[in-house]
């Protein structure tokens, strides 16, 4: 039997429960699944981040940091106080082993963020939010968690994208003044399935 291609389907996904299982049973093959496809979403969300802080050494949070390849690209780009948090014991187990962690837990799915305000100055959610995985509340949530000047980090893929909720979130933070655009790219995000997202930054005012 062919060896399941678990991208074939994650897209489709419809409620945080289906999504917590499919990525308990997609730990093992996740790493080798998108790198086959070249998913570059990481590295262009870290590097956004680095050129919008003011220190790198501010504590961040990688919020659904899955097998931790978003914490790489966050110490490649200088980051030096990092946490992670994700749904499935699967995934973290895969991130412990990256090594660029400072802490590590599992988090449940809800309306809050799974941290204290003001513990972080900065956060990301890196391919977090997409319809049947984190809803754009996430936006808000995170938001209202961070201490002024503090930048928040995400990505939106294609399917997402078709979805005006997300980015409707966006427009209501800066035309309220709550908060800068400091960055949008629209670019790869999986090219070998032809997928690509949009990367932002957010600073809160």
């Amino acid at each position: 039997m062919a060896e399941k291609k678990f991208l074939t389907d994650v897209y489709g996904l419809e409620d945080v429960e289906d999504t917590r299982d499919y990525y308990r049973r997609w730990a093992e093959s996740y790493d080798a699944e998108v790198a086959e496809n070249g998913y570059v979403t990481p590295k262009r969300c870290a590097e956004a981040l680095a050129g919008a802080v003011a220190d790198l050494a501010d504590p961040l949070i990688d919020l659904g940091c899955g097998t931790g390849l978003s914490g790489l690209a966050f110490r490649a780009a200088g980051f030096t106080c990092i946490d992670g948090c994700d749904l499935t014991e699967e995934m973290l187990e895969k991130a412990r082993a990256r090594g660029v962690y400072r802490r590590l837990w599992l988090a449940e799915a809800g309306a809050s963020v799974p941290f204290e305000a003001g513990a972080y100055t900065n956060a990301a959610a890196v391919g977090v939010m997409s319809p049947g995985h984190a809803p754009a509340s996430l936006i808000d949530a995170v938001m209202a968690a961070l201490p002024p000047g503090g930048c928040f980090t995400f990505s939106l893929n294609d399917h997402a994208l078709e979805d005006p909720t997300f980015e409707g979130r966006i427009r209501e933070h800066v035309d309220t003044g709550a908060a800068q655009l400091m960055f949008r790219e629209h670019g790869p995000h999986l090219p070998g399935i032809g997928l690509e997202s949009t990367v932002y930054v957010l600073r809160k005012s």
